[in-house]
């Protein structure tokens, strides 16, 4: 365990940090909640105050990440906002696609299919007795065409100031592959979004892959390993608690992909806190050289409240004003955490996953 977390957490980091406050950025997978994400990279940018050195993202997750990298790369924050936000624009349903995007977009943004709705029903009978290599022989996925319309991939994998990562899960292995921005590749995001009930496995490199969510959502040593900051911010879709017993068929699959979507961030998270703790107690030194370790400082800006909710429908809907809706509670989120824990970013964590699991202050 602790021969692993030095390749993580360890290493010659000789390099100096340069100025600012400069923080990581952990994307969840969410389907169309992923819209409150946007809202939260949304504020951050436009508050200037944060620079970003680090981004992972899964599914969804991974779609905001490289939307942000894009922008960042090609012309800095406000051109991050604004291909985001062309972006949920056109994911929407007066985004005006071609028929044959929108039905790749709604899937996307599907967690789940809906049992009570028409295209839930449709989509029950399909899945149920039918595999994507049955139903979608041809494996059409025009989503590949989609990112690339709004994604200059050369200019990212040119921008060495940003690090990003992208979880897939290995079909035949179910291990975590991390694609790099070096590498990224529109076929990488369409893999790490690849819902299996759904699409064909996306085949990188002669290896089958499925939705990152699974196995990373998103995977979090990558960033402390590659980049120099000890601040890491989650932006956490899927509530890691819920209050209410799950009785019904649609809350309990609803449920079970929480759990599941959730259970290796939690890992790489008590990982992430167990090094702290150690640090704490001397048992480990604290540093950049080596046998040292850092001691990373963890935030996050989570769904709660009333938007956390929201039904298991919600993640079928692209309505704009939907996504607008989720938007603003995005933003909202990200200025309530700037206010009350600007000043915790590089002096210590404001979330406690071991004292108090899937609790935090924002």
């Amino acid at each position: 365990m602790i021969e692993f977390l030095s390749r993580a957490f360890g290493g010659d980091k000789s390099e100096k940090p340069k100025a600012g406050k400069r923080i990581n950025l952990a994307l969840q997978g969410g389907g169309a909640l992923g819209a409150f994400t946007w809202g939260v990279l949304d504020h951050l940018l436009d508050d200037g105050r944060l620079t970003i050195e680090g981004i992972s993202g899964a599914s969804a997750g991974a779609v905001n990440a490289i939307m942000l990298a894009d922008g960042l790369a090609r012309g800095g924050p406000d051109e991050a906002r604004k291909r985001l936000a062309d972006f949920w624009k056109a994911a929407s349903l007066g985004g005006n696609l071609p028929d044959v995007q929108r039905r790749a977009v709604d899937r996307l943004f599907s967690f789940w299919p809906i049992e009570d709705t028409p295209i839930g029903l449709w989509m029950q009978a399909m899945t149920r007795y039918l595999s994507p290599y049955d139903f979608n022989p041809l494996n059409i996925n025009p989503l590949k065409d989609l990112i690339e319309r709004f994604v200059d991939f050369s200019a990212v994998r040119a921008c060495t100031d940003l690090q990003l990562f992208v979880s897939a899960t290995n079909v035949r292995s179910g291990e975590l592959r991390v694609f790099r921005r070096e590498g990224m590749t529109a076929d990488m995001i369409v893999a790490s979004t690849c819902l299996p009930h759904l699409f064909h496995a996306v085949e990188i490199e002669g290896e089958p892959y499925w939705d990152g969510g699974y196995v990373g959502n998103p995977a979090l040593y990558p960033l402390i390993g590659a980049t120099q900051t000890e601040n890491l911010l989650l932006v956490q879709i899927n509530p890691p608690q819920r209050k209410q017993l799950p009785k019904t068929q649609a809350e309990i699959l609803a449920r079970i992909n929480e759990i599941t979507f959730n259970s290796s961030l939690m890992s790489e998270l008590r990982g992430i806190t167990f090094v702290g703790k150690l640090i704490d107690e001397g048992k480990l030194a604290r540093g950049t050289g080596a046998g040292q370790y850092r001691r990373i400082n963890i935030h996050r800006v989570a769904l709660t409240g009333s938007a956390q909710t929201l039904d298991t429908a919600s993640r079928l809907n692209t309505d704009y004003d939907f996504f607008e809706m989720l938007r603003t509670s995005g933003r909202r989120a990200a200025r309530r955490f700037l206010d009350a824990h600007y000043d915790d970013i590089g002096v210590r964590s404001s979330v406690d996953f071991e004292a108090a699991p899937g609790t935090a202050s924002a």
